[in-house]
């Protein structure tokens, strides 16, 4: 982008020393540097720099060519709903900040599209999260004249027609979209107000139906890029949320078997996952907080195609990690909120519940989009806001961190002043916006700062791939070949890996394993290989003593069965070329045996559980246990050989 800022000053320079013979070179670059410059390409432009779909390479998100594409992002905001809860939802007053926006994306009674897209170049944009509910999707009624006063084209249009209108021009002027399920009903969002989760208002098989029929809807479209799976998942009235107890609350378990529905529908789209963002009652005294992130440190989401999940994290400056954003009253407490923290106290606790997981080389390993963050702007004077602002700008620069800031379009009220002094653009009535980037504004330092800052460009190496299984409470199959096929070990919990990788290590007792495919060697189209006695254990007794569960030659294993969390079965995959049958044991009866270094070595996917791994430079062609000395059949060793 910076080129391209360089090649447009150039030839307005030339353009003005030609006119006037007389001018200096020097005069004709100051002359020049007092016209506000373009920050990023636009139309044509910004669709020539990037091609869709999108796919992660390790911590960076990355384009169809492999180059990396960061997300510099903002939320056109309004589609999701503005309606506060009570009176008439048409009337301003009961609106978030004045604004109502009849399920659409807000300004388009003030703008033309094209005019809002023109607005979004100007601030250095190239990608839009753009929120929807799921009683948009259902709405027929059509949205009124009013509502699309500068786009007249649209009367007449339900809310989703709309919608769809928006992501063709959005996309067809080279931005990349990601749909953001952000509320059930059309009620602003975030409190107790029933949208706290994906099933809130409505049933999972719902949400997920709502979510395939949006994929279905845009899948031919490549530049919608991401389906942002459910925003800010938090405690309701009585209960809250969990990351992997299994029920009806647990988010891990719904946004993955949501995700991999999705792949199964388009593989192209990248799966966004935000942590949950509040549990527990508010109150000193009474467990709560923002854990976010966090807990993908032990339990982290595996799709079946790897190279898609994208975690997602907000932060605000009147929140905290265990403040809820409430001035006073109930909810109110006394933990510190992020604008109360120093700048390296900032740093450490975004590191702590988001920025880990860029970590390389773990089984958690993702880009981490801070999907939103934000504050008010012009008019305010809260020096403490002001201040966070500024350090967190510094920690996503500091970090080259994919970020969307909220929110992007709002209205500019009679006397000029804007009605939501967080949006970036806000327009009046005759369509002229006010920007961020506009004098007057304390933000437009700090913004420029983080559009211009220096980024990771160019091509992404693909890098190994560790993913965790969960069978804690069912299933963990990520294998688009083993789900289109009949159940290979019934009444059994299974977990398999993706197609593109091997089982390279499993935890004692709990039933999680690691896959990998790093190294991995090219499969063959033959039969996988469902094993269940030692009838391939053909080059001697490696585990005297123990049963064996061992892969026949030539292939390695990619999946495993328990009943209870003891072992069933085994489940082998092909290899094109001949694999090594010597090898080594790795014992783990008696504590951790995993290498010293090489993936996933400085994280835990089995907490509480020894742990047996192969090295990267090998597979796992056997699985030793016993039932002897109420060992209880749960595995104790792996047969580990050289992948060459």
């Amino acid at each position: 982008m910076a080129v391209a800022v360089v090649v447009v000053v150039a030839a307005a320079i030339n353009a003005l020393t030609s006119a006037a013979p007389g001018m200096s070179q020097a005069a004709a670059t100051a002359a020049v540097s007092t016209v506000p410059r373009p920050i990023a390409p636009a139309g044509a432009q910004l669709a020539a720099s990037w091609a869709g779909p999108l796919s992660t390479a390790g911590r960076y998100i990355v384009d169809a060519n492999g180059n990396r594409f960061k997300l510099k992002a903002g939320n056109w905001e309004g589609a999701q709903g503005t309606w506060e809860g009570s009176g008439a939802v048409d009337d301003p007053a009961n609106n978030h900040a004045g604004e109502p926006a009849f399920d659409m994306p807000l300004g388009l009674d003030r703008a033309s599209i094209a005019q809002i897209l023109t607005g979004f170049h100007s601030l250095g944009l190239n990608s839009i999260r753009l929120p929807f509910s799921n009683a948009m999707i259902h709405e027929t009624t059509p949205v009124p004249d009013s509502a699309v006063a500068a786009n007249p084209q649209l009367r007449g249009d339900t809310p989703l027609q709309v919608y769809d209108a928006v992501v063709t021009a959005l996309t067809g002027d080279g931005f990349a979209v990601i749909l953001n399920n952000h509320t059930t009903t059309s009620r602003w969002c975030c409190g107790v107000d029933g949208n706290e989760r994906w099933n809130s208002g409505q049933t999972t098989q719902q949400w997920e139906a709502d979510w395939l029929f949006m994929v279905d809807r845009y899948k031919a479209d490549k530049r919608v890029v991401g389906a942002d799976l459910r925003n800010e998942v938090r405690r309701d009235v009585l209960d809250d949320p969990n990351w992997g107890l299994g029920d009806a609350h647990d988010e891990y378990a719904a946004f993955e078997e949501a995700g991999n529905r999705i792949l199964t529908a388009d593989p192209d789209l990248l799966i966004v996952m935000e942590g949950i963002n509040w549990y527990g009652i508010p109150l000193d005294g009474l467990p709560h907080g923002r854990p976010m992130l966090t807990p993908v440190a032990t339990l982290s989401n595996t799709l079946i195609e790897s190279n898609k999940l994208v975690y997602a994290a907000h932060f605000y400056a009147y929140t905290g990690p265990a403040n809820s954003g409430a001035a006073s009253g109930l909810g109110a407490t006394s933990d510190p909120k992020y604008e109360d923290l120093t700048p390296a106290q900032l740093a450490s606790v975004v590191n702590q519940e988001a920025l880990f997981v860029t970590q390389a080389g773990q089984h958690f390993t993702a880009p981490v989009w801070v999907s939103e963050f934000g504050a008010a702007g012009r008019g305010e004077a809260d020096q403490k806001e002001q201040a966070w602002f500024d350090a967190f700008t510094d920690i996503l620069i500091r970090n080259d961190t994919d970020f969307a800031l909220w929110p992007l379009v709002g209205w500019t009220a009679a006397d000029g002043t804007p009605q939501d002094n967080w949006a970036a653009l806000s327009y009046d009535r005759a369509g002229h916006p006010l920007s961020i980037t506009d004098p007057g504004d304390w933000r437009s330092a700090d913004w420029n700062k983080l559009v211009t800052a220096p980024s990771a460009t160019g091509p992404v190496a693909p890098p190994d791939h560790w993913n965790m299984l969960d069978l804690d409470f069912a299933d963990a199959d990520v294998s688009s070949t083993m789900l289109a096929l009949p159940d290979w070990s019934y009444g059994n919990r299974k977990g398999v890996c993706p197609d593109t990788e091997r089982l390279v290590g499993l935890g004692r007792g709990d039933s999680r394993g690691l896959c990998t495919d790093s190294g991995e060697p090219q499969r063959s189209t033959g039969a996988y290989t469902v094993v269940t006695d030692e009838r391939y254990v053909t080059e001697g007794d490696w585990a005297s003593g123990y049963s064996k569960l061992q892969c026949p030659d030539n292939t390695l294993a990619v999946g495993y069965s328990v009943n209870n969390n003891a072992m069933a079965a085994l489940l082998c995959a092909p290899t094109a070329a001949p694999l090594p049958t010597t090898g080594r044991d790795v014992w783990f009866d008696h504590g951790d045996n995993r290498p010293a270094t090489g993936g996933s070595t400085a994280s835990d996917w089995a907490p509480g559980s020894y742990k047996g791994q192969c090295a990267d430079n090998e597979y796992a062609a056997g699985v030793a246990y016993t039932w002897s000395w109420t060992a209880g059949g749960v595995p104790a060793a792996l047969l580990c050989r050289p992948l060459r």
